[in-house]
Order: structure tokens, then sequence, then C-alpha cells
């Protein structure tokens, strides 16, 4: 029989600026009676990677440019905010009242750069993505072998909007350990036919499974251990999150933006 487990870590702190993310996840682990073990994934909730790497900004601290009050006036949405999402992005990709897509600055297609006030203290805080998701989740791999000896992979996940369909996903913002992929190309099916196309983003599959457990409201629960993934996904040391993106090239859609 093939299963896994997934275990969401309960009691976790809130975390604030400078704690080290690594650490009170082994803590809250041990509190919980769960060994982290060789193999382990850990899924980490973007928003607390973020409140501990001094990414939560005050929204009267930012001075919005004329740039950002013109898409405000489209957007119907407060200046100041519009320009904190300018701060993140490399290009507005559409600029319709409600909604203002981007290419933010870490290559990912999203809504309003990612940024959000959802589990943040202050009502005029807001918490920005990390810097480089993908440095983040290595540092706190690295961390976490340092202190128990394991050697696991950490994916930092956040929630999504979908082309075509309604409602957000979980997504991998972030990837250390692992690949990113599960390719089964050139591999045969049930009736010998050889599949063509079938690369399953593994990594964000796991970021969905990893949603379930840790909610989106007000369940403080922000770290799910995967036990059992890696009879199923490979580990890989160079991977990043960035390989999921596509190229110009491959892009259906350019230019209808």
């Amino acid at each position: 029989m093939k299963c896994y487990t997934a275990i969401a870590l309960e009691g976790f702190p809130l975390i604030i600026e400078g704690q080290n993310i690594a650490e009170e996840i082994v803590e809250v682990a041990a509190r919980n009676s769960i060994k982290l073990e060789n193999g382990d994934v850990i899924a980490i909730a973007q928003k607390i990677v973020s409140k501990a790497e001094k990414r939560v900004i005050d929204l009267k601290k930012v001075i919005p440019s004329e740039k950002a009050r013109k898409i405000g006036a489209k957007t119907a949405k407060s200046p100041r905010f519009i320009q904190l999402v300018l701060n993140e992005s490399s290009r507005v990709l559409k600029a319709t009242p409600g909604i203002l897509l981007v290419e933010d600055r870490r290559g990912l297609i999203c809504i309003n750069a990612g940024i959000d006030k959802s589990n943040v203290e202050g009502s005029t805080n807001f918490a920005l993505l990390p810097q480089n998701p993908d440095q983040s989740a290595e540092k706190c791999r690295q961390e976490i072998g340092r202190i128990t000896g394991c050697d696991v992979a950490v994916i930092i996940c956040d929630t999504y909007s979908r082309p075509f369909r309604t409602g957000q996903v979980n997504f991998s913002i972030g990837v250390s350990g692992l690949k990113p992929f599960k390719d089964y190309r050139t591999k045969k099916d049930l009736f010998g036919q050889v599949l063509k196309v079938k690369n399953v983003a593994i990594v964000d599959e796991i970021a969905a499974a990893a949603e379930l457990l840790m909610g989106q409201a007000n369940e403080a629960r922000p770290v799910v251990i995967f036990k059992g993934l890696m009879e199923i996904v490979e580990p890989c040391d160079a991977c990043r999150s960035s390989d999921l993106f596509i190229s110009k090239q491959e892009d259906l859609f350019k230019g209808t933006l």
C-alpha cells in the first residue's frame, strides 16, 4: 500500500522580526512529539517567513507616485497600496477595477505582487513576499539540518488565484532539497502508450495538500510536515522554484493581457 502522512504542527507561536523559523519548527515539532527524520518534506506558509525576514511594511510610510495615483484611480485601490505593489513588480500586466495583475520581481505572475494583510498585526501593515523564497527555503533547510542532523526538503508556499478557475490554491514559491517535478514523459501507461506531456509540478501538489491542514483564517498552523514522500519525489540540491516558470516561447497567452 502506498501512503504518506501529513502532520500540521499545533501551537506554533506568532512570528516576529528576526525570529529563527528553523529553530521554531524543531521546537514545536518536539512539543508535538514529532521527530524530524531524513526525507521529511516541510511545507511552510509564506507569511511567517516574511514576518521573520522583516518583510512587513506600514502602508502609512509609503509615498505614492503619480503612476500609482493613476492606477489607483483605475483600480479603485489605495495609491499607497498600488505604490507598494509597483515597488515589488517588474511589470504591470492588467489594471482594471478591483484587479492589479503583475509580474513580480521574483518572476511570479500574481495579483498585487502577492502582497496582503491577512494574519498580519496592525491595521495598516502589509506583508510582502520574501525577497528570494528559494534562498529562504535553503536557509531553513540547512538550519534544520544543523540542529537535527537530518536531511529534509523545504517548500515555501502561498495561495494564488488560477486562470479560468474560481477560488485559490496553495502553490510553491520557494524550494530546497527536492525536484519540483515528477516527470512521466517516456513512461508507458496501462495500455503501453508512451506519455509525452505528463510532467507533474509535484511541489505545487504538496503545497496544495499542505493547505488542507494549514487553513487560511485563524487556524495558526503554518507548518506541515510530510513523511513518506521521498518514495514519490526525487531529492535535488540544485533545483529551484524558478524551474517552474515557463519561457516566453512556451507562453500560450503572450500578448493577450
